[in-house]
């Protein structure tokens, strides 16, 4: 299932300004959602989102869904679950909170004790590498597999916009609710 039904920052912020009937679904994680989001957004991490119980919530509410993640991968997902079990008028957000926030237009903004979930994966990646690399050098030629792995798991990130580790990282405590300060990470700003 393809999603055709797209809305650009500017043509959200404008719907948004004259007071349109929105409804704004952000499927990042509770530490991404903390660092910035956008005001009046209710926050589903897409690994909790059940498309049926939204849908069960929402009832007769013809409300558009404006989807919103970092950069529009999850969002993509997200609409393509809500799509298939009947919710009308999913929108996604073209490029996400980043595009938003690369655009100028006004986030609230929290203060997380957590690393960015890609900085996470960043770091994570680079230590897992590094180490294989030298594992190679040093001790056996065969822990070259090690990088090989890890490179192709970013470059089937980066084709697909699907990051297991990601997934994974999004799911550890240190990047729970419990963690940001402002106490608002997984409500509603409405």
């Amino acid at each position: 299932m393809q999603t055709k039904n797209t809305v650009t920052v500017q043509e959200l912020q404008r719907r948004i300004s004259s007071a349109q009937s929105v409804f704004l679904l952000d499927v990042r994680s509770p530490v991404e959602y903390s660092a910035a989001h956008i005001s009046g957004t209710k926050l589903i991490p897409l690994d909790e989102l059940n498309p049926r119980s939204f849908e069960q919530e929402r009832g007769a509410d013809s409300t558009p869904v404006y989807v919103i993640c970092q950069s529009g991968g999850r969002a993509k997902r997200a609409v393509e679950m809500l799509q298939g079990e009947g919710v009308k008028e999913c929108v996604l957000l073209e490029g996400g909170i980043q595009a938003w926030m690369d655009a100028g237009l006004p986030v609230v903004r929290g203060e997380s004790r957590v690393l960015p979930l890609m900085r996470q994966v960043q770091i994570v990646v680079g230590f897992i590498s590094a180490s294989g690399a030298l594992l190679a050098l040093v001790v056996n030629p065969r822990f070259a597999i090690i990088p090989l792995l890890t490179g192709c798991g970013l470059l089937f990130a980066g084709i697909t916009g699907f990051c297991g580790l990601a997934v994974l990282l999004a799911r550890m405590p240190w990047n729970k609710a419990g963690n940001c300060k402002t106490g608002s990470c997984c409500s509603s700003d409405k």
